[in-house]
């Protein structure tokens, strides 16, 4: 099993390229950077953790700037978004920063995707919560096309588009993989779908029999990465015996100096139970 970190980069923590180094240096394979546009001032979309919102959520940088800084600075990290609000985004416009990503890093990309829960926040892009798994969808298509296609063209509900051209295309065939957030019966149709792999929480319940269930609903071996996993060795041991393939701490948004305290901890705890 592999190990990496799950972050939110703010302009308030460590930055992307120290971030990057560090990781490669202790052995960890990938970085899975959250997103988020903005957060509005007035919300009533409760926080899905309780409590109030953490202010890393309205400081995030973003995700393709992040990670191209990481990926500039390293030679093995896999790249991720960790989740990126597709809902809130130019489906076109992200095909090319995806494409674009992966060429830069050299085929290190994993395109991690999600539907959101801020309603507010995707409502200040146009985006309509009752239907946003519906657009991801059809966005997810349409990119799918854009990344494989040399004059691509989409005609659904939500996106619309004819015969287009848009380069660079991405270095891995078809696509950079695509990791499908959460643990719905539509998520896990989704990782059907889009065939990439699953980034379920580490708070989920039953994760541990979830992974097979999605598995055969895929007809192939999936590949997981937990996102947020406890520090618990049981926990992940029990991971690894489920042949989970990736275990993604959740790094505290800190300092450049207590980060790397932290990594080091995080480090020779994935030393032990590799």
């Amino acid at each position: 099993m592999q190990f990496g970190v799950s972050a939110f980069i703010t302009d308030e923590g460590i930055g992307p390229a120290d971030l990057g180094r560090a990781l490669e240096e202790r052995g960890f394979d990938a970085l899975f950077v959250a997103e988020h546009t903005h957060i509005p001032a007035s919300r009533e979309t409760p926080y899905p953790m309780g409590g109030d919102l953490p202010r890393i959520y309205y400081r995030t940088l973003d995700p393709f700037v992040a990670l191209t800084a990481a990926a500039a600075v390293t030679e093995r990290l896999l790249v991720a978004t960790g989740i990126a609000l597709v809902v809130e985004r130019d489906p076109i416009t992200t095909a090319k920063e995806v494409a674009s990503l992966d060429l830069v890093s050299g085929g290190r990309f994993l395109f991690g995707v999600g539907a959101g829960w801020n309603r507010e926040e995707m409502r200040n892009h146009g985006t309509d919560p009752a239907t946003r798994g519906a657009l991801m969808d059809e966005r997810i298509r349409a990119m799918r096309a854009i990344w494989t296609e040399e004059a691509a063209e989409f005609h659904g509900t939500h996106v619309d588009f004819d015969p287009i051209y848009s380069w660079p295309k991405p270095v891995q065939q078809p696509h950079p993989p695509i990791y499908v957030g959460g643990e719905s019966e539509r998520a896990i149709a989704r990782v059907a779908e889009y065939g990439g792999g699953w980034l379920p929480r580490g708070a989920a319940e039953n994760l541990v029999e979830l992974v097979p269930q999605v598995r055969d609903r895929a007809g192939w071996r999936v590949p997981v990465s937990v996102y947020g996993a406890p520090r618990d060795p049981a926990v992940i041991e029990s991971y690894a015996a489920a042949d989970i393939d990736r275990t993604l701490f959740l790094l505290p948004t800190r300092g450049r100096d207590d980060t790397l305290r932290i990594l080091d901890e995080l480090a020779e705890l994935a030393a032990r139970l590799r």
